[in-house]
């Protein structure tokens, strides 16, 4: 089964003609089966031109056959948004593990294509993934996702208590600035306390600093680069597309469905709008400077 278009084929019908079910013959039924892997191929190295000071990184989780069983394989996906303000897909990868060794090797494969400029990587806290970017790109900063932030203070705290508790969280980024936030940050530790919620209070204070790296941008920025959800509209619409298909006969065949889907993406609005003025963060550094 193939999915040169995005579209997994369902059974065929045969025409009856001699050159077979579609009536081509084997040796341009072999040609036209080998393109989608050399167009995949190109787009893996495809070489990146220009700056791309925020990316997003996240992995989409999909099911493969393997020896008879059906089992998990992640397909890691990074878009950025380029010098010119546009979101772009920069690399879709196969990654047997949502580990370090993968994401380390996914960010090498990113870098070595040209990826530079970049100032802030947006993703779950994935432990092996945080280590590679700092690891690969030393000189970006790093945001959690605030979604996954709350859930995981949340995880800690009974479901009475939930919207209380969510509101106050919610209070720390509706700050002016960073250093406001960082004072609300203190309040709501000491209140969390008082309610006897110590694990929760301890994620929340280990973690704000980190969760308000967006705040060093400029704030036109800040409601799309404090989450992964610009990854996540994506990754809702491959899981749409590929949960018709079931499990997968291989990693190539899931990763040639993803790549063949953000492709169909890019070519929407969703690439062809301008997403934010990134000029404003070239006035940041003036004012700063």
């Amino acid at each position: 089964m193939s999915y040169p278009d995005g579209k997994s084929s369902g059974r065929r019908q045969s025409s009856g003609r001699p050159g077979g079910e579609n009536g081509s013959c084997p040796a341009r039924r072999s040609r036209s089966g080998r393109a989608p892997a050399r167009r995949r191929t190109s787009s893996k190295n495809r070489p990146l031109t220009g700056t791309h000071v925020y990316v997003w990184l996240d992995a989409i989780w999909l099911k493969r056959s393997w020896a008879g069983e059906v089992r998990n394989v992640s397909v890691l996906v990074a878009i950025g948004v380029g010098d010119e303000g546009y979101r772009e897909v920069l690399g879709v990868q196969e990654g047997m593990k949502e580990d370090k060794e993968s994401w380390s090797d996914f960010l090498k494969n990113l870098r070595g294509r040209g990826l530079k400029g970049t100032e802030l990587f947006v993703t779950d806290k994935c432990q092996g993934l945080v280590e590679s970017v700092g690891e690969i790109f030393p000189e970006a900063r790093w945001q959690p996702c605030v979604v996954h932030w709350y859930r995981n203070v949340l995880r800690t705290v009974p479901k009475t208590k939930w919207r209380e508790v969510a509101a106050m969280l919610k209070a720390i980024h509706a700050q002016e600035d960073r250093r406001a936030a960082l004072r609300k940050a203190h309040d709501v530790h000491k209140k969390l306390l008082a309610m006897k919620l110590a694990k929760a209070a301890q994620i929340m204070r280990e973690g704000v600093e980190e969760a308000l790296a967006y705040m060093s941008f400029p704030r036109e920025h800040w409601l799309k680069i404090r989450t992964t959800n610009p990854l996540e509209r994506i990754n809702r619409e491959i899981r749409r597309r590929t949960r018709v298909v079931g499990a997968f006969p291989d990693g190539n065949a899931a990763v040639l469905l993803v790549v063949v889907r953000l492709r169909h993406i890019a070519g929407t609005r969703w690439g062809t709008k301008m997403y934010m003025d990134v000029k404003r963060l070239e006035n940041r550094k003036e004012t700063a400077a």
